[in-house]
């Protein structure tokens, strides 16, 4: 290779780190800009804090008798998700957690491994979340899974859109940003593992996998794929689970970060899951010829919890 074409090799990818750092809006600083409001969900502050009010205010879910150590929820627009992701999210107004690890899938680029953000915060119309970069650094060091690649995170949706309910029902927190690039059980279980072992059990911590289910079905066929999903949910079972997805017998775009939360809930001790609610965007449109599928439900302790 000639110095000449390793020169403009070289600059070619200067100007797109320059790009990337300086153009991209929601990675222009130390804080990663919103890339939904105004669009999946309102811009403006009252108004989104009262849509989730309103969201959470039509639940019936008032707790769970245990303790609680994962959730699920959907990463749809509020008009379609929204309501389905509040009966999660309602279980966790008066509780007292300082950490969500929030484990979503890469929907815009692959990349080996699974990447933690290291920017400082992410933000939305209702102010700041941190980001534990204590945490996160500690995460780095600790497998070889472990990555930082900030375009991984710049714009995916699916932890944004988990947010301003976060802030919502939770007062205060931090969070820790993991995208998956890879869903496969190894990586998945890696991951897991790795979660529960820095997870004290008397810490104040919440994991969150963020996960839409079957996309462009008949109602019929939609309701057919994500029954046989929430069957190995509700059954805690992530093999049987990993190999309806494998089969296509069911459908997830974040199968994996499902598979993660599963694993290390049950390492961290829950025997028990809620299915909490299930709809589709058919639902909402009316149109039930290609739908997409969304469920919320919660891991917990229950055995031996007092």
């Amino acid at each position: 290779m000639d110095r000449l074409l390793i020169k403009r090799i070289f600059f070619i990818c200067l100007a797109t780190l320059i790009f990337i750092v300086c153009f991209n809006p929601a990675y222009s600083s130390d804080v990663r800009k919103p890339i939904l409001a105004g669009t999946w969900y309102p811009r403006d502050k009252t108004t989104l804090i009262k849509s989730i009010q309103d969201f959470l205010s039509k639940t019936d879910i008032k707790g769970i008798n245990g303790r609680l150590k994962a959730i699920v929820v959907p990463h749809a627009g509020y008009q379609y998700s929204g309501q389905i992701a509040a009966h999660a999210y309602r279980m966790l107004q008066g509780m007292d957690i300082q950490h969500v690890i929030m484990i979503g899938p890469s929907h815009r680029m692959g990349f080996r491994g699974v990447s933690v953000n290291m920017q400082a915060g992410y933000e939305t119309p209702i102010g700041m979340v941190p980001v534990d970069l204590t945490l996160v650094r500690q995460l780095m060091k600790t497998h070889k899974i472990f990555r930082n690649i900030p375009e991984a995170h710049s714009q995916e949706h699916s932890l944004e859109i988990q947010l301003p309910f976060l802030q919502v029902v939770l007062s205060d927190f931090k969070m820790v940003p993991i995208i998956m690039g890879e869903q496969d059980f190894n990586t998945c279980k890696a991951l897991a593992e790795v979660l529960a072992t820095i997870i004290d059990p008397l810490q104040k911590t919440l994991i969150l996998a963020s996960s839409d289910l079957s996309h462009f079905h008949s109602d019929k066929e939609a309701r057919e794929l994500d029954m046989e999903f929430a069957r190995h949910v509700r059954a805690m079972d992530p093999k049987g689970l990993r190999e309806c997805l494998s089969s296509g017998t069911c459908e997830a775009c974040g199968g994996g970060p499902v598979i993660t939360a599963l694993l290390a809930a049950k390492k961290l001790g829950a025997d028990q899951a809620n299915i909490l609610c299930y709809g589709h965007s058919g639902e909402i449109t009316g149109d039930n010829r290609r739908v997409v599928g969304y469920l919320s439900a919660a891991f917990f302790q229950s055995q031996g919890y007092h």
